[in-house]
């Protein structure tokens, strides 16, 4: 859901660049230093899956991770998508630096979404609460960020409307496969790391 060089108005870029900005301070801001390494993790963790593309017509999909992100790191899931962002830009080409705001905000924010709306039921006593949360976060967290990314293509020119249509569609089998995965990895993260996940 990388959105490249050259596409977006001045004024998207502008407005994704200061939010992003702003949430990965607040991000920064509330990591401990103890949580950096879990927050690094879940970096490279996002970095891989998101290599990994599937074409599907003129676009491709891939895996995100973002609501694996959001329910476990919150607020760091700023600095994270953005040093994973950063780090694909470089190194292969994928977005740009002058998309980095706004694509990192499209990846962050619905993970921070997920976060607050599903991490209660991921935290639930019960195991099965927990893995519907999980995937609830997974599913939705695509879905948010196919809707931002529509959002940010179709505020920057008529032209870009029909290809926005066709990203959000695009990523509905990923929906389904970031809830599977996502939900496994919140039954395995309870068995084996429950404090990861803010289980008591």
């Amino acid at each position: 859901m990388h959105i490249s060089e050259g596409v977006l108005s001045g004024q998207v870029l502008a407005a994704g660049g200061v939010l992003s900005a702003a949430g990965t301070a607040v991000g920064l801001a509330k990591t401990e230093y103890y949580e950096i390494p879990r927050v690094a993790l879940l970096s490279a963790a996002f970095f891989v899956a998101s290599l990994i593309h599937v074409p599907l017509g003129p676009s491709s999909v891939h895996l995100i991770l973002n609501g694996l992100l959001g329910i476990v790191l919150g607020w760091a899931s700023f600095p994270a998508v953005l040093v994973g962002l950063s780090l694909q830009a470089v190194m292969f080409q994928f977005g740009g630096l002058t998309t980095l705001g706004v694509n990192t905000f499209n990846m962050a924010f619905p993970a921070l979404l997920a976060f607050w709306l599903f991490g209660p039921l991921v935290r639930a006593k019960r195991s099965s609460w927990a893995l519907f949360g999980g995937a609830l976060a997974g599913a939705f967290s695509v879905a948010a960020a196919g809707v931002l990314v529509a959002a940010s293509l179709a505020l920057s020119g008529e032209a870009f409307a029909a290809v926005a249509k066709l990203v959000l569609f695009a990523h509905l089998p990923i929906m389904a496969l970031e809830a599977i995965v996502t939900a496994f990895a919140v039954g395995f993260l309870r068995k084996v790391r429950p404090e990861v996940l803010g289980v008591r």
